[in-house]
């Protein structure tokens, strides 16, 4: 592949959640020694970059994107030297790190906001404060009837200041105001400040809601509590631009977007116009749908993209999302061989592919037992709302699990050990109960393990360069199933995908020249007609 091609073009990007990663001194908490001990193994899975999540200074009201010091680790997780250890032995072994941006809000702890309470500091209008209103009974009210992303008013008032503080997510998270210049020149300072230690990019978190327009208007109902007037604005494609311009491409510094109700036509104004190198896409994850209907959802969706936007991300699932075969797959009847169709679909789909942890070896949902087990803000609010409108509380955590983001925020099950070898001490959330026949370490000795598919596939992109750079073009796209070819050169690559639990015919679109590289089943089990329950293949042609 010509050496023009970026490196996160070809790259296969794996996230660290590190609080739920490994936790190397019992105190039931996934920290950075524990990341540094496995790259080894994430170094044999083939990985080329590190998407970690926040271990910056926080006081955790969500878990790390409220930070309190964007230049300090959080003790839990360690030190600024584990930090600078783990970005070093990650590039001994040709692994790159990429770390949260977290720059539309702050922690209510950050020096910054807390000077920011005088209304004489300096750093007042670092955030965005404005009197309330009084209503037609003489109550006094927030300045608008904008909401936030965890319910309720979008609103705080400070009493130090007798103002109200705008924020998007819990109270606890203040946003920037970048009408203020002094508040830009603060984040090119993160931004380098992180370059210099030497990582090699960004995961520009909720980044297309930084500037906010006409809080004023904000005082017409607006449509979607307020998303019109902050969303994707021309103020921060404008921000987004001189970032890119002055820091981001001088620099090489990869960014990925995350784009809350991001379109596609928004997304390629987004990496199409020098702002962000890619975006987090959310259509094909976004939904509100029965079981049967949810794949059928996702394929679509997946292809839409890909047919437009010239580069795509490609994931299944993270730290905000659910696990993929508990939401495309059967983790009950077929559990390896739906967690295996949806690694082919990840890893051949044209983009940058991003791995959860845990997802290579075919994680699940954790239940939880009590509301008490939920760690998420967005899962405790909703479950107080469930109560209040008289939900019973099995049937209240339910719904607030399935809102929330806790089912896959548990730790990584590595070995049959106590806790999954997760920790030596009591983990911070339960650990899966099937641990013991889903781990890491059973599934590196068996060579029809989830994990070793994974492995399988990414070292297949690796040697064909059709898999990574090659053109898409989709044939079928039928509720469960799928099927497209990647074109580079002389060479192309055919890809089936059943997502169902049915059988399935073979496409009939398949010659005596097309070569087999890799199937979710084995050969026995293979039929030149029919398909499997979430049976996968990809085949090589070479043309003349």
């Amino acid at each position: 592949m010509p050496q023009t091609v970026p490196w996160w073009k070809r790259a296969v990007i794996y996230q660290v959640y590190p609080r739920s990663f490994l936790d190397s001194n019992g105190d039931g908490v996934g920290d950075l020694q524990g990341v540094i001990s496995k790259l080894d193994y994430l170094k044999s899975l083939g990985v080329d970059a590190l998407w970690l999540s926040p271990v910056y200074l926080s006081p955790n009201k969500d878990f790390g994107y409220d930070v309190a010091d964007y230049q300090a680790i959080n003790p839990e997780f360690g030190t600024l030297d584990d930090m600078k250890q783990l970005i070093n032995e990650a590039k001994i072994r040709g692994i790159r790190l990429i770390i949260d941006l977290v720059v539309n809000h702050t922690s209510d702890q950050h020096e910054w906001f807390q000077k920011a309470r005088d209304p004489t500091s300096p750093y007042r209008d670092y955030y965005i404060w404005r009197k309330g209103k009084v209503s037609l009974t003489g109550r006094e009210k927030p300045p608008n009837n904008w909401t936030s992303f965890f319910t309720g008013p979008a609103w705080e008032k400070d009493a130090a200041s007798d103002e109200y503080y705008l924020h998007l997510f819990t109270k606890h998270q203040p946003d920037l105001n970048y009408d203020n210049p002094a508040v830009f020149e603060e984040v090119k300072k993160i931004i380098n400040f992180w370059l210099d230690l030497g990582v090699s990019g960004f995961r520009c978190d909720v980044i297309n809601i930084i500037h906010k327009d006409s809080l004023e208007d904000g005082l017409k109902r607006p449509a979607a509590g307020g998303q019109e007037y902050y969303t994707s604005t021309p103020a921060t494609h404008a921000i987004l631009k001189r970032l890119h311009d002055e820091i981001f491409a001088p620099r090489n510094a990869f960014t990925v977007g995350e784009a809350a109700f991001v379109t596609l036509d928004q997304a390629i104004d987004f990496t199409e116009g020098d702002e962000l190198d890619t975006v987090f896409s959310f259509d094909h994850v976004e939904h509100d749908l029965t079981p049967r209907l949810r794949v059928n959802h996702l394929l679509q969706e997946l292809v839409r993209w890909q047919r437009k936007l010239p580069w795509n991300t490609i994931f299944l699932e993270n730290h905000d999302q659910p696990r993929s075969v508990s939401t495309y797959g059967d983790e009950n009847k077929h559990p390896t061989e739906s967690a295996k169709a949806l690694a082919m679909l990840l890893l051949t789909l044209r983009g940058t592919p991003f791995i959860y942890q845990g997802q290579e070896i075919g994680m699940v949902n954790t239940p939880l037992d009590d509301i008490s087990q939920a760690k998420d803000p967005v899962t405790h609010t909703t479950y107080r709302r469930a109560r209040r409108a008289l939900f019973p509380k099995r049937k209240a955590l339910k719904i607030a699990m399935a809102v929330g983001r806790d089912a896959a925020r548990t730790p990584v099950q590595w070995s049959s050990a106590i806790h999954a070898g997760f920790s030596s001490g009591t983990p911070w959330m339960p650990v899966h109960p099937n641990y013991a026949h889903t781990n890491v370490e059973l599934q590196e000795r068996d060579p029809g393990s989830v994990l070793s598919f994974y492995k399988a596939l990414i070292a297949l992109r690796k040697k064909h360069p059709v898999l990574t750079n090659g053109n898409i073009s989709f044939s079928s796209v039928h509720k469960h199933l799928i099927v497209y070819t990647r074109t580079l050169g002389i060479e192309t690559a055919t890809v089936i995908v059943s997502l169902s639990i049915r059988r399935r015919p073979v496409p009939k679109n398949m010659t005596p020249d097309d070569k087999l590289l890799l199937a979710t089943h084995h050969e026995e089990l293979r039929s030149d007609t029919i398909l499997q329950p979430y049976e996968a293949r990809v085949y090589l042609t070479k043309g003349q």
